[in-house]
């Protein structure tokens, strides 16, 4: 297993810290893992065909965070 690791400049990532982001491989299979930070809990990882379809998919998940932002929060 091959494991990259690289970590975006300060204010890369929301909140002004930095992002770790990894390259490795699951059974012989490229995977990237994003991470909030060095120390997140639950990364976020996925394979070539997912990453594919983010890229095929990019304007819409721009436009579903951007609606999903300017909603206002309920009352629980």
């Amino acid at each position: 297993m091959i494991t990259l690791l690289f970590a975006l400049p300060r204010g890369a990532a929301p909140g002004g810290s930095t992002m770790a982001v990894e390259r490795t491989e699951y059974k012989g299979q490229p995977v990237i893992i994003l991470k909030r930070n060095d120390n997140d809990k639950y990364p976020f990882s996925f394979g070539l065909s997912k990453a594919r379809l983010i890229i095929e998919y990019f304007e819409e998940i721009k436009k579903f965070v951007a609606e999903a932002d300017n909603k206002p929060e309920e009352k629980k």
